[in-house]
């Protein structure tokens, strides 16, 4: 590109150099801003750098300006995003197991577009996640996006369901696809799940995106509307461990008055609590302060190893068939183990 061609990109070149050199802590003076400019052929002198500082602030790019000693300095302000933000971002991205590590790399690297070069090198961030197992497909991103679509115009969505079988290969649950109507789309457990109303069962269902595959709308119009309404997504996801299966019920739990913040954090603040005494052969120590709480739970063995991961500091006490099926399971377990 000729010198008088670059000189038409003067105004570009002057944003740029404003977004990549400068933050709320470094500025360039107007002699670093023509001597950068000259980098990229172009000639410039201080009437027409405040001039173009003036275009870009009309056409909404902000400049500050103020006086440092004996200098005067520019940066940009107003970022899209602030450094915390970007920080943020990028931790989640990088946590996220269902975006594959080839993803990861390149939405960072779109989000460090946002920041300085100051700021970008603090963006190398290493979150270091405990087990974590990144997924491998992109097939994801694509789900999402059929998804998004067809609850956008209203359309029925068919998509094949995989399950793992034993050569470590996802194959379809059944020899037809699924058939749905998509209403929302919600995080939980870690994974990122469809709700959608089933035809079959008359119902809500969830299905995890990661293995749905062959994802496409369908022109019929969803149904399940009045269903879906009804429906509280918060309450729906907490109630589901692991979003598996399980017969709804109001189970009553006691807990040490210390493990209560575990059962807020998972339920919400909105759940009765009920002091009560815990007494010796009934879950806790003779005089210990226990609470009780009733709580709507999809029942499964999820659900159970949940509480049982809690440990001694809590007891499910109703209703009874759910306290006989938990004991069961213990007596089976501890079979296993003698």
């Amino acid at each position: 590109m000729s010198k008088s061609s670059n000189q038409k990109l003067k105004l570009y070149y002057l944003a740029r150099i404003l977004a990549e050199e400068t933050d709320a802590d470094h500025a360039l003076t107007m002699n670093e801003i023509i001597e950068m400019l000259g980098t990229y052929g172009i000639s410039a002198d201080r009437k027409s750098i405040y001039d173009d500082v003036e275009a870009l602030r009309v056409l909404g790019f902000e400049v500050v300006g103020q006086r440092d000693g004996k200098s005067y300095t520019y940066s940009a302000g107003g970022k899209v995003f602030e450094l915390a933000e970007l920080k943020l971002l990028v931790d989640a991205i990088t946590s996220s197991k269902f975006i594959t590590e080839k993803k990861s790399g390149e939405l960072i690297r779109k989000l460090t577009g946002f920041a300085s070069k100051y700021e970008a090198s603090q963006l190398n961030r290493q979150v270091v996640v405990q087990g974590r197992v990144k997924a491998r497909s992109e097939t994801i991103y694509y789900n999402v996006d059929e998804i998004h679509a067809a609850i956008s115009e209203n359309r029925q969505l068919s998509f094949e369901y995989l399950k793992w079988d034993a050569d470590k290969q996802l194959v379809p649950r059944r020899d037809r696809p699924y058939v749905v109507s998509p209403w929302a789309l919600t995080w939980s457990e870690d994974n990122y799940y469809l709700i959608a109303y089933d035809p079959v069962s008359g119902g809500m269902r969830h299905y995890r995106v990661d293995k749905m595959r062959k994802t496409k709308r369908l022109p019929g119009r969803r149904e399940g509307r009045e269903i879906f309404r009804e429906q509280s997504l918060a309450k729906y996801t907490n109630e589901r461990f692991g979003m598996l299966g399980g017969t709804e019920k109001k189970v009553t739990i006691r807990c040490r008055e210390d493990l209560i913040g575990i059962f807020l954090d998972r339920f919400g603040k909105e759940i009765p609590v009920t002091r009560v005494k815990g007494a010796a052969g009934e879950g806790g120590t003779e005089g210990e302060n226990w609470l009780e709480i009733r709580v709507d739970v999809a029942v499964s063995g999820q659900f159970f190893g949940w509480i049982f991961g809690i440990g001694d500091g809590v007891q499910i006490t109703g209703p009874e068939d759910v306290v006989e099926t938990y004991a069961k399971r213990l007596r089976e377990m501890a079979e296993i183990y003698r």
